[in-house]
Parts: C-alpha cells; structure tokens; sequence
C-alpha cells in the first residue's frame, strides 16, 4: 500500500497490503470475492484496530461508491448507501419533512460504521442510531449479496456486527414527521445529593440530555437539554441557566456547536453537538466511552469521582448520557437500559493508557461493557462473558464468513476464535 492510511485521530496508522475505493457495487463484490482479508474503513473515526484488515490484507473504503439517499415518503423510510454520513443523510431526509429519531453527537460520522460499532445518540427513550435500521445489505466473504431485515432471525446480529459479517453497501432505516428542537444549557450541577431516583429524573428532562464533567471538581461543569418542541417544556432546579454559548471541553469556542439558549431549529441542526459545517477539532484526542446498567449509574459516577485527581490531568471532558435498551445482540446497551460514560482524553497514548485500566477498575463492578470503536483495555475473556447471544453472532460468522475473511485481530479476539 503506497498510501499512508490513518485513522481521524492519527493514532492508528493501518498496515493493509491494498487499499481500494471502489466505484460500483460489481466492483466491491469482485474485489471481496478474490481478497483474503477484508475490512472497512468508514469515515475513520475508531480509535482502536477493529478496521485494521493486516499486513496481508485490503483496506476497502466506500466513499467512492453513489451516495445513494433514498426516501420513501409513504413507508417513512430511507434507504443509504454503506458511505454516506450523518450529515449528509440528514439533510436529504428533512428536505422531505422527515426525520430520523436520533443522531449522535458528531454528524460527521458514516451510517454503516456507527451502527456496526453500537455508537447512539441520548434520551432515556431513544435506543442506540441502530434501532432505526430495518434492513441491512451486505457483500459476504464469497461475493453474494445478501439482505437482512427485521423478521428474519439473523437480524440480531446483522446491524451492530463489527464488520465481521461482511460489507454494509446499503442500510433502511425507519423516519418519524420532521420536528424542531431547542436546546438549553445549563451549568453546574452537583453530585452530592444525586441518587438514583433523581438522576433518572434528569435524564428524563428532556428528548435528550447530557452531562459534562472535567472531573477536577465533584460535580458537572454544563447540562445539555435537547427539547422537541412538540413535548411540554421542562423544568431544571438542580442547576442554573448558561447566559451564553458554550462549548463543552472548557477554553475551547462555541462556534462549532450547535445552536443554543433555547433557539429552536430543525431536528438535525440541534440534536448533535457540532455543526455539520463545521470540524469541532482537529482529532488531537484519544476516546474511550463504557456502558453500564442505568440503575447503577450514581454508584458509578462516585467510583469515578474518587479517582478524579488520576483522571483529570489527561481528561479534556466527560460526557454521561442516557441510552435505552437494544436488540442488537452485539450492542453495548443489549437488553438493559443504558448509561453511556465517555471520555475524551488528551492525545497521548502513553500517558492515557494507565488512566484507562484506572477507569476500568473504577467501573469494573459495574458491568461497563466498552465501546466497540473506542479506546479500551479490558480482557476480551471479560467483555465476552457480558454479552449473552455473542455464541449465535459467532456461528453466523462462521456460517456467513466460514475462512475468516471478515475476521481481523480485533473481531477474532471478540469473538473468542
């Protein structure tokens, strides 16, 4: 591969043999169909190997494929191709009055690979961005297309599936009517005091919330509330109103964010918490995120806060949101309500490795399953014993991808193979 190939925070270079950037979907099925070792970039925003195909095998990117966006206006439906982003689904989407039910913080990001990976939005009735997918299309390790919808019993595995199934081309994905959202900031929140009933209370104040924390104090430092303005108007007595825009890591400007101060706009402007116009950094960062029982959310933020004097001089900001539970056998909120712990790290490795297993520890009472795409040290053995329908993913791999064509480092070591 003449091409260096990083990932979007640089600190993964990939070590593929080839590189490819197909242009039609025969191109892809025939690429698959000779190549022994297969993964698929996205848009690059993993911080860990699970898209590292090894030294011997193809990296393949989808974004030379037509980025197809295809709206039913009647079934409320669109259907997308495997290389279209957040951003751009978004915009086609609303331009016919409809919405998607929830999108992440970032809309930069691809549709195939946050779905595969278990990446999610916020709100205590919203389940991860997989929930609204109906219908997977993929490329199997032979070159077959195949498609799995809702209905058919491998549908459990076939959204959040690690790219070990084989190659999304295109996903369907439920829509509701457009709606409008106006978003509040609010600032310092404490965490004394915070029990289970009231954290649930504020998690449920509005579409969607979130708490930030540098962890150099006890407490949050801004709370974010997401309003449809179809719902009633919350109220929010824990914390007082922001008087202007912020932006969550502190020091950094509000420009990039979205609109705030209870401005309302349309549901994709509002919902992530950069603007698609805008690059919200540079990628200078590392990300871990765990997800844990929602129930036992207090008890985790005080292991957290008890260790903060490790965390904080590596931590650019915390972010804590609610997600509700999942289907996908392989997602991080499978059959449990969620609470999403995530962190942004300064960009170095060395210095953030120890702060992690530090993190983990914390946590590791609690069940916290990691986020698939991001930085995190728990023992495969560990994380496997967490996910009680991994057995049945594993056997559709076999049957879907029976010479590990899909099966890099990453997902071998998942999988337990």
């Amino acid at each position: 591969m003449t091409e260096t190939v990083t990932n979007w925070a640089g600190n993964i270079t990939y070590a593929a043999k080839e590189l490819h950037r197909p242009h039609s979907l025969d191109a892809l099925r025939a690429l698959v169909a000779r190549s022994p070792a297969v993964r698929v970039l996205g848009s690059g925003h993993s911080f860990n190997r699970i898209a590292e195909p090894g030294a011997e095998g193809v990296l393949l990117s989808l974004a030379a494929l037509p980025p197809e966006v295809d709206v039913d206006t009647a079934a409320r439906t669109v259907r997308v191709g495997g290389g279209v982003r957040y951003a751009e689904l978004a915009r086609r989407v609303h331009a016919h009055g409809l919405a998607l039910p929830n999108m992440a913080s970032l809309p930069h990001i691809s549709v195939a690979g946050s779905v595969a990976t278990g990446t999610h939005g916020s709100g205590v009735g919203n389940g991860p961005l997989a929930a609204a997918v109906r219908e997977v299309e993929l490329v199997t390790a032979d070159g077959s297309a195949v498609v799995i919808g809702r209905g058919d019993a491998r549908f459990g595995a076939a959204v959040t599936s690690l790219g070990a199934l084989g190659v999304v081309t295109a996903l369907t994905l439920d829509l509701e009517p457009a709606f409008e959202v106006e978003q509040y900031v609010f600032t310092e929140l404490p965490l004394d005091g915070l029990d289970p009933d009231a954290f649930e209370t504020i998690m449920a104040a509005a579409y969607s919330v979130s708490l930030f924390t540098d962890w150099r104090t006890p407490g949050f430092r801004q709370v974010w509330l997401k309003r449809r303005t179809d719902q009633p108007l919350p109220g929010f007595p824990w914390a007082t109103p922001a008087t202007g825009k912020t932006h969550p890591v502190p020091g950094m400007p509000a420009v990039n964010c979205t609109e705030q101060l209870g401005v309302p706009g349309p549901w994709h402007e509002r919902l992530p918490h950069f603007r698609a116009e805008f690059t919200p950094s540079s990628g200078a960062e590392l990300q871990s995120e765990y997800l844990l029982p929602r129930r036992d959310a207090v008890r985790a933020l005080h292991a957290l806060d008890a260790i903060r004097a490790v965390v904080a001089p590596v931590l650019q900001i915390c972010e804590v949101r609610a997600v509700a539970a999942d289907e996908q056998w392989l997602s991080p909120a499978y059959g449990r309500d969620t609470v999403a712990v995530h962190f942004t790290w300064v960009a170095d490795t060395r210095a953030v490795l120890p702060v992690v297993r530090r993190v983990e520890e914390a946590l590791g009472a609690f069940e916290a399953r990691p986020h698939w795409g991001k930085v995190f040290t728990t023992p495969a053995a560990r994380v496997r014993e967490w996910y009680p329908r991994l057995g049945h993913f594993r056997a559709l791999a076999r049957e879907l991808d029976p010479a590990g064509t899909f099966a890099n480092a990453f997902v071998r070591d998942v999988l337990g193979d």
